[in-house]
C-alpha cells in the first residue's frame, strides 16, 4: 500500500482497533502512573500505542514513528507516523468518557493524513490533504458565526500549570468575559475536531505536542478552518502554542491573545 486513500483507510482500521481497546478497559481495574505531577500514564495508554506502532511496522516497516510515550523523539523521514493512542489520559483514569485515539501521517514534511477516533461516541474523524474533512464519512464543516462575542469556545492547561506562570489562566479569564462561553473538556485531538464539526468556533492551547495536534490541524483546515500560532502566522504541529478556529473569528482571537500578552509583560 502506498497511495493516500490507502494510508487513510490503514489509519481508520487501526484507530478503530485501538479504541475498541480503550473502550473495553474503560472503568476497569487499570496501572496509573506517573510522568510528572499531574501529567499520567495508564498501561492502557501503553498498550494501545503498542497495538498501533505493531500494525504500522508491519505494514510500513520503513516509516519512521513519532508517538507519545515510548517514541517521543522526533527523527527524520518521509514518512511519519504521529500517534497519541489515549487523548484525554486524565479523563480516562478517573472515568471521564471524553478520550480519542489520534492517528496524523506527514510525507515530505506536509500534513497528509489525520484520523481521530472517539470510541465512545463511535465518532469516526477523517482527513486527507485536499480531499475535505468528515465525520463517519460525511462531509463536516467549520461553524459560520462571524463574532467572538457569539462564539463558543474551547481551551485546555498545561500540565505544569501549578509551577508555570505561562498557565493559560490569563487568556482563559479574558476569552471568558469575550465569548459567549468557554468549555475545557481535557481532550485537545476532540477539541480540534468540533472546531472542524463546526461545534465550537474557536479553540486556543499552549503547551502542545506534535502527537496531541498532528491529525487536529489537517482536520480542522480541510473543513474549512484556519490553524496558527498566537500571532496569527502560519502553524506548525512542532510549535507548542496554536489557535484553531473557523476562520471568521480568528483575528479576534489572535487580538486577545495579543492583548493579555501585554498586559503580562507589563506586569
Amino acid at each position: 500500500m502506498s497511495g493516500m486513500r490507502e494510508f487513510e483507510q490503514l489509519a481508520v482500521e487501526i484507530a478503530r482497533e485501538a479504541g475498541a481497546l480503550l473502550r473495553d478497559r474503560f472503568g476497569t481495574d487499570f496501572e496509573v502512573s506517573h510522568k510528572g505531577e499531574v501529567n499520567l500514564v495508564t498501561e492502557v495508554d501503553l498498550a494501545a500505542e503498542a497495538l498501533i506502532v505493531s500494525r504500522i511496522r508491519a505494514a510500513f516497516p520503513d516509516h519512521i514513528i513519532l508517538a507519545e510515550e515510548n517514541y517521543s523523539e522526533r527523527r527524520s523521514g518521509s514518512h511519519i507516523w504521529i500517534i497519541d493512542p489515549l487523548d484525554g489520559t486524565t479523563n480516562y483514569a478517573h472515568g471521564f468518557p471524553v478520550f480519542a485515539v489520534s492517528i496524523g501521517l506527514e510525507i515530505d514534511g506536509e500534513l497528509a493524513c489525520g484520523i481521530v477516533y472517539n470510541p465512545m461516541q463511535d465518532e469516526m474523524f477523517t482527513a486527507r490533504r485536499g480531499a475535505g474533512a468528515y465525520c463517519n464519512e460525511k462531509t463536516i464543516r467549520v461553524s459560520s458565526t462571524a463574532a467572538l462575542d457569539k462564539s463558543l469556545l474551547s481551551t485546555g492547561f498545561p500540565y505544569d500549570i501549578r509551577t508555570n506562570t505561562n498557565n493559560n489562566l490569563d487568556n482563559f479569564r479574558e476569552f471568558a468575559l469575550r465569548a459567549q462561553g468557554v468549555r475545557r473538556a481535557g481532550a485537545a485531538a476532540l477539541d480540534f475536531c468540533s472546531v472542524a464539526a463546526g461545534r465550537f468556533d474557536g479553540f486556543w492551547e499552549l503547551s502542545l505536542h506534535p502527537w496531541d495536534c498532528a491529525a487536529g490541524y489537517l482536520l480542522v483546515r480541510e473543513a474549512g478552518g484556519r490553524v496558527t500560532d498566537f500571532r496569527g502566522r502560519e502553524g506548525s504541529i512542532y510549535e507548542p502554542e496554536m489557535i484553531a478556529s473557523n476562520g471568521l473569528i480568528h483575528e479576534e482571537m489572535v487580538a486577545v491573545l495579543r492583548h493579555t500578552a501585554s498586559l503580562t509583560s507589563l506586569s
